[in-house]
């Protein structure tokens, strides 16, 4: 008895190490998410999601790359640390960069033959190319692959006939054709396999990216205990220093970021204006007005109490609390910076108000529309005034200077 009870654990033992080193003969996508913030890097990876799929690759799930006051280097952070895993393999083949590294990795894509994409030569911090992508110069592009030991021996152009664009052009059957993955079981890129601002294609892939369990109980138990029963809104005020500086390049940059998300991708939608970028208090707080108004009609039994306020710097918690008081209605924050948990109570509050031209709004919008939930913008549609002649007439600056909020 006591050797068959060892042969069968021994049974358990083989199968599971089999079941967790199952490759896929389709090959695997990997790709560090080095541009930008979190807002870039969701678009990236909505990006990468569906390039994966158009090439029926397993994408390997990359961690999200932060960088925090005080030290010089990025720090990843495992991707399921914010988001569910299972959710995602409703639409494409995943894994954790985590799971990939130690159980695949070394028999799949021995250090030897660990080749990175890019579509040209990559400029390194020296200024020099030395003909490769040079996929670990800079940070976080150094500090990303150092985390699983991960070095290149070689580089593969991939330019300038294969893009990332696998929905037209019959590009996922040349990418395969190109790079089969009987040769080339891993593809490796320098950067994300996708375009800045996501392709409108990519956008119904929202619905696939789930809270992870920790943050969707931290949002709603904030809602419950921190905001006043009743309906809320939600908004975002993007106006750190660094945004007030960008919203400068509006004039000369009408698809800035992400202002297709409102504007369309060929400004179909209308033209940027720096109010849409920046908007002044009295913007602001005429927009919140007029919205709970408008709740307030369409649910009588349910109205505003509270307005939920993110932002990378000035809250505006006084100015609105100032504002709102004759309303009874209240602006809250978090207590501490938490940029994810801001982005789940935003994605889950009864109306929301983002900046059309952050990528970070974009994320709440693209969620809010998987869910069927009302998502406007910051001084869009422009508002019309009506002029001494009596001529409506639009206007897409409102006079007041555009300082820091």
């Amino acid at each position: 008895m006591k050797v068959l009870f060892y042969w069968l654990i021994l049974q358990f033992i083989c199968l599971d190490i089999l079941d967790s080193t199952v490759i896929d003969e389709n090959g695997y996508i990997l790709y560090c998410p080095c541009m930008g913030r979190f807002g870039n890097q969701a678009d990236h990876f909505l990006g990468a999601l569906g390039f994966a799929h158009g090439l029926n690759r397993t994408l390997v799930l990359p961690p999200w790359v932060e960088y925090r006051k005080g030290e010089a280097k990025s720090v990843q952070v495992p991707f399921d640390s914010y988001f569910k895993v299972d959710p995602l393999n409703e639409f494409t083949k995943v894994i954790t960069m985590e799971s990939f590294m130690e159980n695949l990795a070394p028999t799949l894509w021995p250090p030897e033959e660990r080749t990175s994409f890019c579509y040209m030569e990559r400029m390194g911090l020296n200024g020099e190319t030395g003909g490769g992508c040079n996929a670990k110069s800079g940070n976080p592009f150094g500090p990303f692959w150092d985390t699983f030991q991960v070095d290149f021996v070689k580089s593969e152009f991939f330019g300038p006939k294969l893009n990332y664009d696998v929905y037209h052009h019959d590009m996922a059957r040349k990418w395969n054709v190109k790079y089969p993955a009987d040769k080339w079981p891993v593809i490796a890129f320098t950067g994300a396999p996708a375009s800045f601002p996501i392709q409108i294609e990519n956008c119904g892939l929202q619905k696939y990216l789930k809270w992870s369990v920790r943050i969707e109980e931290a949002a709603r138990d904030f809602i419950k205990k921190s905001l006043p029963k009743g309906a809320f809104m939600g908004i975002h005020l993007r106006n750190g220093i660094d945004w007030v500086r960008a919203c400068d390049h509006v004039k000369d940059s009408p698809n800035l970021f992400s202002s297709p998300q409102c504007l369309g991708y060929r400004n179909e939608k209308g033209s940027l204006t720096l109010d849409m970028c920046m908007p002044p208090k009295d913007i602001i707080v005429r927009q919140i007005k007029r919205q709970i108004k408008n709740h307030k009609e369409a649910h009588k039994n349910n109205e505003i109490k509270s307005i939920f306020v993110a932002s990378d710097g000035n809250h505006m918690i006084h100015d609105l609390n100032e504002a709102l008081k004759r309303m009874n209605v209240v602006a809250v924050k978090l207590p501490e910076n938490n940029p994810h948990l801001d982005l789940a109570i935003l994605g889950m509050s009864n109306h929301f108000i983002g900046n059309c031209v952050s990528s970070y709004s974009a994320f709440v919008k693209r969620e809010r529309d998987a869910k069927g939930f009302p998502s406007s913008f910051w001084a869009f549609p422009a508002e019309k005034h009506t002029s001494k002649g009596g001529a409506k007439t639009s206007t897409g600056s409102s006079g007041v200077a555009h300082e820091e909020l």
